[in-house]
């Protein structure tokens, strides 16, 4: 219990601490002078959770990571994966530097967080409302930033999953990878909730973690130059995770 609570504990340092003194001043720093601003905040949101997961890996005899090189060399791509642990999103924000995500809509009206998160590309999981200009703004843009190599990742279900099983899938990210024809990549995290699992605040440190992270499928939004409708593109999906043991 004392190493959970040691390792959580360090881990909010690094949140809090960590966050104000080696990276809030440079967001605002890089808004004003950089030639891409999203790209640069979104690399620094990579920069800030690989450390995160570096002062784990220090802390936690049993946790390491595996992930498949096929996964690191996604690209210009919409990345739909199963969801177990508030760790999840970190783990892949991690990953890859250029990236774009959903965030719950509450966030884009919190002060400077909103402000961090809209100048980083991020979506707002809906755009109902006052949302709607973020999620137009946001959308044009997308084809342009998958040109670029950027990955849009979403967990589909839009909560973490209790029992390990893959729930509805939210068709936004479909629609966006069927817009801007761009490749869907359907991967499987396993272990993250034994690490952190869903209802408890501190880690679990005793325990051995092998997290891992695994392409399962690449799963094209057209064939012979016609664009799939969603509700083939949600079938096609969840076969694969239906074949996967989750």
């Amino acid at each position: 219990m004392f190493r959970d609570v040691f390792v959580t504990s360090l881990c909010w340092v690094w949140f809090i601490l960590g966050y104000f003194l080696f990276f809030s001043w440079r967001y605002p720093l890089y808004a004003m002078v950089a030639k891409d601003p999203e790209f640069v905040f979104q690399r620094l949101n990579s920069s800030f959770f690989r450390v995160l997961f570096r002062i784990i890996k220090c802390t936690v005899p049993g946790y390491r990571v595996d992930v498949a090189s096929e996964v690191t060399a996604i690209r210009s791509a919409v990345i739909v994966c199963n969801h177990l642990s508030y760790l999840d999103p970190l783990l892949l924000i991690a990953l890859f530097e250029r990236h774009r995500t959903i965030a719950k809509a509450r966030f884009f009206t919190m002060p400077v967080f909103g402000w961090l998160i809209r100048r980083a590309g991020y979506f707002p999981a809906h755009g109902e409302g006052k949302y709607a200009r973020i999620m137009i703004q946001q959308i044009e843009t997308m084809k342009d930033f998958l040109r670029k190599g950027g990955n849009l990742f979403v967990f589909p279900e839009g909560t973490r999953s209790r029992d390990g099983r893959v729930g509805k899938l939210n068709r936004g990210a479909l629609k966006i990878a069927r817009l801007c024809g761009a490749p869907i990549y359907v991967l499987r995290l396993a272990h993250t909730d034994e690490l952190f699992p869903p209802g408890n605040f501190f880690f679990r440190t005793k325990l051995t973690n092998p997290i891992s992270l695994k392409l399962l499928a690449r799963v094209e939004p057209c064939c012979q130059g016609e664009a799939l409708s969603l509700s083939v593109l949600e079938q096609r999906i969840n076969e694969v995770f239906s074949r996967c043991d989750l």
